[in-house]
């Protein structure tokens, strides 16, 4: 990592990446505050948080074509221009009227997920351009690291200024993270790997969608990073925002310190991994790494499944035994989401990755909300054990389909250069 660090395009996407992302992070959390001291209602603050699929469904494979179309670095600094603009326009009206509405928030959120779906796909591509194949894994790991640490630091900042100066500050430092990164980027080189159509419409459009859409419906391995992953947030994120919540607050009634550790444990599991696992992890073949991160978290899960939450006198046994589990999913999950990214990296075209990115990732998380729905009314019905031992299942089985597919791509991928992968599209 210390040679990455050393590169000068390398840094400046890691600093503006965490400068953004603690900013917009900050955001999220003090609005979830103030909408819930707003309007006291459970079912607007969600409705807040689920409008973001909207934009999502309808804005993805738009997004995926512009960020192959058009030169990558001009569109992350304008991106990241046009979401300091936005975010400052809502720091003066709420400066001038001492508040925002619920309209105003909804279109804000909305605002500020269109930006975002565009930015990632001008983003997809940008760190396979500005690092060498060898060093895709490292460069994957410290950037999950600098993710982890914006997710952990955000929650604490933004409780202190939104508790000490309120919502308009957040909005104004929000706005200030995003111009910083805007400069920090403009100074990144990035290759100028775009396809430009010679003629823009509306068929070199619908042409280039499906070419994404194609790439993914026809390779396998592809096909599998879709479906392993999607499966996972299926599983997991469940899991981890409503099956734990309701068994340690609910069950164990533990009390709000403990949760409050719970939380920080599973954070400090995201940044752990990439820290401890750098060196270790480098020397496994990337597919195997996959592997063996998925057949982790399924056996995890399914021990966890297997703590007894009634059987002791005092809900500390059953807590501790919940805290460690939960830390090595984290752990092992960090991993699978290091070797996802880093597959990703080396299998699909930098000419395509606008396209095949926004499609994976609506394609994956859009399993999220199901999954919650879904486990969400199981917890409510059957013991928490046995939903817990159904998504443990569910993992087992799925992990084990694609074995075949990961464990040979590890074989193959010694005798493979980025050109030959290419080629097979």
């Amino acid at each position: 990592m210390k040679k990455l660090i050393k590169q000068k395009d390398f840094t400046l996407f890691i600093l503006g990446n965490l400068v953004s992302l603690l900013g917009s992070n900050m955001q999220q959390f003090a609005l979830s505050l103030y909408v819930l001291d707003l309007t006291g209602s459970a079912t607007v603050f969600a409705s807040i948080l689920s409008i973001i699929i909207i934009p999502r469904l309808i804005f993805s494979p738009i997004a995926g074509v512009f960020g192959d179309w058009f030169d990558r670095k001009k569109s992350i600094v304008l991106l990241d221009l046009l979401n300091a603009v936005i975010i400052g326009i809502y720091a003066l009206i709420f400066i001038h009227r001492g508040s925002l509405s619920v309209p105003l928030i909804y279109v804000l959120v909305i605002l500020l997920e269109i930006t975002e779906i565009f930015f990632h796909s001008s983003m997809a591509a940008v760190l396979p351009s500005i690092v060498d194949k060898e060093d895709f894994l490292e460069a994957n790991s410290a950037k999950s690291l600098a993710v982890s640490i914006g997710d952990l630091l955000a929650p604490i900042i933004a409780a202190l200024i939104y508790g000490s100066f309120g919502m308009a500050l957040i909005l104004i430092v929000n706005s200030i993270s995003f111009f910083l990164s805007s400069i920090s980027e403009m100074f990144i080189n990035i290759p100028k790997n775009h396809k430009v159509p010679e003629k823009m419409g509306i068929k070199s459009f619908k042409d280039d969608l499906i070419g994404g859409i194609s790439l993914l419906r026809e390779n396998k391995l592809v096909t599998t990073i879709i479906s392993s992953g999607g499966i996972l947030n299926f599983c997991v994120s469940p899991l981890v925002s409503i099956g734990l919540v309701f068994i340690i607050k609910e069950i164990l009634k533990t009390s709000d310190f403990k949760f409050g550790l719970f939380q920080m444990v599973l954070s400090s599991s995201f940044i752990v991994a990439p820290l401890i696992g750098g060196k270790h992890i480098k020397k496994i073949k990337i597919g195997k790494l996959l592997y063996m991160s998925f057949i982790s978290i399924a056996i995890t899960v399914l021990i966890m499944a297997m703590i007894p939450l009634h059987f002791f006198s005092s809900n500390l046994i059953p807590y501790i035994l919940l805290l460690i589990t939960s830390f090595f999913i984290g752990l092992f999950a960090t991993f699978a989401n290091i070797a996802l990214n880093t597959l990703f990296s080396e299998i699909v075209p930098l000419d395509l990755m606008g396209r095949v990115s926004t499609i994976m990732g609506l394609a994956m998380t859009i399993l999220i909300p199901i999954g919650q729905m879904i486990f969400g009314y199981l917890y409510d019905v059957i013991l928490p054990n046995y939903v817990i031992a159904i998504a443990g299942t569910i993992l087992i089985i799925t992990t084990l389909k694609y074995k075949k597919d990961l464990i040979s791509y590890s074989e193959e991928a010694g005798t493979r250069t980025k050109g030959d992968v290419v080629d097979e599209f």
